[in-house]
């Protein structure tokens, strides 16, 4: 209430604040003399009155004074503290002195009581006008219903103390903190801030449903990726909304607040640390170098565009045939990097002329070649288009790195190139073996890189899901025992680059994915996460595998060993002899076949790609 009524401007808030101030100073001086004569005004003495009537005007200059200089005009008492209390005390305490000194040097007479009692009524009243808004907010606000749901936090640690006093000061921050959980014994049973601290992370589900909390709260910033994993995968199974404090650096800024808290995202449930490549000490083969990304407005495309743009390269050339992919990429590094010299490009990798007219022209000395068409169904339906862009887009462009001296050409390759079972992953084995074909004839070193999924790649399964949760369901799996290798956009690019650096010609780098995920429990993850229940409020269907899909994918074809690079998490396959002059007459072959745009195309590349087994 005492908020509402006070003006937003801030002199005339300070004025009004004075007003209170000399009202409470007359207040508690009248106090100081009544309480002293048991609360009866003809008890009083007249020249006791006499007294403090006498000193009033500088009794109250005095203390509005001290207040002032004491900044108690200008403090935030809406989220005022212990410190703000200490300053209340001492001020009180500095202008009661000061009145003793004052009354002594007049020779003014009272009794020597009414200057405690005056002092304490003083910093009584002082105080509760200052801390009005506050001890609202402590003592009301967490039992509002008005609030918002009802919240548990897991850590009753420094961050976890942080968010519970912001979710009670802020009018931006909407909740009810019931309770925390946390797994220090010495803990359990205490209050923080007049929470109970009920339990530990196995107590979660039991009080969950005993408090009725709709939302979770994870902070602990500094626990392990794996830690983190197993609190999340107890919270999942509340059914209530999951949110998570990102990491320590939070912490160790001071960056802790609720609106750092982010939606769990699925890869926290990976359960295992974000791979970090230190690419400042690798990436000097980039620097002052012409780079060129085909495929650069695409997921993989772009973010090499971003990680290359922070290590000075002399000019970074963006190719794509997708308009507006290359406008949001262009638009970014611009804002990002404005000293960055950018060229944006629109092109199809299949043009030959437009390839050797940029090549002749801009001269690129790095190429990552991420440019292709990687959906496994779509490509089943078109196979012709698959091989056009894929095959032929590789080999126009390796040929005019090659022709035009650059000195390196990243192919960005894919699992599914390994024992393929779709025209998608056939077609990227044969990018696989033209660039190791080429390799042997140019200068230009040529190496693939070769990994699995990433998370929330256009296309990828994790968007797909989400948008199914959001129409609320059903979310479709082809089979449930279907299983993918994981990574994140930034991580697979990073090892990419990483690889670059490593590359010497002919090489097919193997990124290590960790373990395999089941997508099924991706599925149920995703709509735990999502505040719903699998198969209740969501429901999970099984439409069966899709044209050329495999339950799992391999990284390696049963002749290819692994060779250790100084980083573990990339390996080196050893690349499989082939009869290159075959391989040219038979692309020769394939080309005639893909222009036709006939059925035979599956046989053409069965014939170059022995390992491609076509699924029915």
């Amino acid at each position: 209430m005492l908020k509402k009524m006070m003006p937003r401007d801030k002199k005339l808030r300070m004025v009004v604040l004075m007003l209170v101030d000399i009202c409470v100073i007359q207040f508690s001086s009248f106090m100081g003399l009544w309480m002293r004569f048991d609360m009866r005004l003809r008890s009083i003495p007249e020249n006791y009155a006499d007294s403090v009537l006498r000193y009033a005007i500088f009794y109250t200059l005095i203390t509005v004074g001290i207040f002032y200089l004491s900044r108690m005009y200008s403090s935030m008492w809406s989220v005022a503290g212990v410190r703000e209390v200490c300053n209340i005390v001492a001020a009180c305490v500095m202008a009661s002195l000061c009145q003793i000194a004052g009354m002594t040097m007049l020779q003014l007479v009272v009794p020597r009581s009414y200057f405690a009692i005056s002092f304490i009524i003083l910093t009584g009243c002082v105080g509760m006008v200052r801390l009005s808004y506050r001890i609202y907010h402590t003592l009301f606000r967490r039992y509002s219903e008005k609030s918002g749901g009802r919240i548990m936090i897991v850590g009753a640690g420094t961050a976890g103390s942080v968010i519970l006093k912001e979710l009670e000061t802020s009018r931006f921050a909407h909740g009810k903190v019931i309770c925390f959980a946390d797994d220090d014994k010495n803990k359990i049973g205490k209050f923080l801030n007049g929470v109970p601290i009920a339990g530990n992370r196995y107590d979660i589900l039991q009080l969950a449903e005993k408090y009725r909390i709709d939302m979770i709260y994870v902070a602990i910033p500094s626990a392990p990726a794996m830690e983190i994993k197993k609190i999340l995968e107890i919270c999942r199974e509340t059914n209530c909304q999951i949110k998570l404090l990102p990491g320590i650096f939070q912490l160790l800024n001071g960056d802790v607040s609720v609106s750092k808290l982010r939606e769990v995202q699925i890869e926290d449930l990976l359960g295992r640390e974000p791979i970090r490549v230190n690419l400042d000490e690798i990436m000097g083969y980039v620097s002052n170098k012409v780079i060129l990304v085909t495929g650069g407005g695409g997921s993989i495309g772009s973010e090499l565009c971003r990680q290359i743009a922070s290590h000075n390269p002399k000019q970074l050339i963006i190719l794509d045939i997708y308009e507006n992919n290359a406008y949001d990429i262009q638009q970014e590094l611009k804002r990002s990097y404005p000293e960055l010299n950018l060229l944006v490009l629109i092109g199809s990798v299949r043009n030959t002329h437009r390839m050797n007219t940029i090549f002749e022209r801009y001269r690129p000395q790095i190429v990552y070649h991420a440019a292709a068409h990687k959906h496994v169904p779509l490509m089943e339906d078109s196979p012709n288009e698959a091989i056009k862009n894929n095959v032929f887009g590789t080999y126009k462009t390796a040929k005019a790195a090659s022709h035009y001296g650059a000195e390196r050409f990243v192919l960005i390759s894919t699992d599914k190139a390994v024992n393929p079972t779709n025209i998608m992953g056939a077609s990227k084995r044969m990018c696989e073996m033209v660039v190791q074909m080429l390799n042997k004839e140019s200068e230009t070193d040529f190496v693939a890189v070769r990994f699995g999924n990433v998370l929330g790649s256009n296309g990828s399964v994790i968007p797909l899901f989400k948008k199914q949760i959001l129409d609320g369901g059903p979310v479709t799996v082809t089979h449930p025992d279907i299983i993918r290798y994981f990574m994140t956009i930034p991580e697979a690019v990073s090892l990419v680059l990483q690889a670059g650096a490593y590359a010497k010609g002919g090489e097919i780098f193997v990124l290590d994915m960790g373990e395999p995920v089941r997508i099924l429990d991706l599925a149920k993850n995703l709509i735990r996460l999502s505040g719903y229940v699998p198969d209740q409020d969501i429901m999970i269907e099984f439409t069966g595998l899709r044209p050329g899909e495999k339950l799992y994918e391999e990284l390696l074809m049963d002749e290819e060993g692994l060779l250790d690079t100084p980083n573990r998490l990339i390996h080196i396959g050893k690349p499989i002899d082939f009869d290159e002059a075959l391989f040219k007459r038979q692309l020769d072959v394939l080309y005639e076949e893909a222009n036709r745009d006939g059925d035979a195309i599956k046989a053409a590349v069965r014939k170059i790609v022995p390992t491609y087994v076509q699924k029915k």
